[in-house]
């Protein structure tokens, strides 16, 4: 267990130190997985949206005329940048919480984004059943993952063994990772 709180200290620490330049260094990187997740993923007026590992907040302005609420969640002071980008919207809600513990009720949201989260985590599969805890049956799940993290297969295979129903695994090198769209196979 120390050993996985290390690894969430050492990430958060660099998220906090890096949260002024996040934008400048990795924006450009971050929208065309946001780009490439929603031409497969066609959302749907009245969505309950989670954004885990929201970062400065990069995916709200695609979505947030969409979505009925937009829930931000991250656990570094990253999240002031992503206060500051929600301030332009009605529905956008900001929470600093932990990935492996969602505070939200089971079957809560119809869409849940994990952009640049899973190769973050100590453990990832503990971190998609949350997820999938969360998600409605039969909801989209957006997650991504680096290419120096993961290969292909292992992506997918992670993705499956959280019982997620992988649809698409996008990859091109502008992406610098995959994005896979699944389903939330709940029972």
């Amino acid at each position: 267990m120390a050993t996985k709180w290390n690894k969430k200290r050492k990430v958060m620490r660099r998220y906090d130190y890096s949260a002024s330049v996040y934008d400048i260094q990795y924006a450009e990187e971050q929208e065309a997985k946001v780009k490439a997740a929603l031409n497969e993923l066609k959302l749907k007026k009245g969505s309950l949206v989670l954004d885990v590992g929201c970062g400065t907040g990069l995916l709200f302005p695609y979505i947030a005329e969409d979505a009925d609420l937009l829930v931000g969640l991250d656990f570094s002071k990253i999240l002031r940048q992503a206060r500051k980008r929600a301030q332009q919207f009605l529905n956008v809600a900001i929470l600093r919480a932990d990935a492996d513990f969602l505070p939200f009720p089971d079957n809560t949201f119809n869409v849940v984004f994990a952009i640049t989260l899973l190769q973050n985590m100590p453990d990832p599969l503990r971190g998609l059943y949350e997820i999938k805890r969360v998600a409605q049956s039969k909801a989209a799940v957006i997650a991504t993952g680096l290419k120096k993290e993961f290969s292909r297969e292992e992506f997918t295979q992670l993705l499956k063994r959280a019982k997620l129903k992988v649809s698409v695994v996008k990859a091109d090198e502008q992406l610098k990772g995959y994005v896979a769209i699944c389903v939330a196979k709940n029972s």
